[in-house]
């Protein structure tokens, strides 16, 4: 009889076209990110995935939504990391800049975001974005 290998599937996040279950799955199961730009990549995995609870399990307890509402039309399919700031084993803080590609209602489009990062009980958790002028949002 054939031995069967079980299929793996390229992560959401795209990240060196890892397997899901090599990259942000350990975050999706609880398992904490080292880093800002690993968070924001599960984060996005989340979103892609519909994964709401995560989404909100990693925003910081002072800026987080009640809830976050998926919308049916709406399906990520890529992100690009443009920029990561920060953010590692020995920083408090940490800035990814991000374009992510989605489809709504069929329509291509893109989602530039400037994030900041900061540990919460040493973990990294999203605050929020960093707006245009350079100031930050949720203070």
């Amino acid at each position: 009889m054939a031995r069967r290998t079980k299929v793996a599937t390229v992560c959401p996040c795209g990240n060196l076209g890892m397997a899901y279950d090599e990259c942000c799955a350990p975050a999706h199961q609880g398992h904490a990110p080292s880093t800002a730009e690993a968070l924001m990549r599960s984060r996005y995995s989340a979103y892609a995935m519909d994964d709401d609870a995560y989404v909100l399990s990693s925003w910081h307890p002072d800026t987080r939504p009640a809830l976050v509402e998926p919308d049916s039309h709406l399906r990520w399919e890529g992100l690009d990391i443009l920029e990561s700031t920060g953010g590692g084993l020995f920083d408090a803080e940490g800035v990814v800049e991000f374009r992510a590609h989605y489809r709504d209602h069929g329509k291509r489009g893109d989602m530039v975001e400037r994030s900041r990062f900061v540990r919460h009980d040493g973990q990294w958790v999203y605050w929020g974005p960093i707006l245009t002028d350079g100031s930050l949002a949720n203070i």
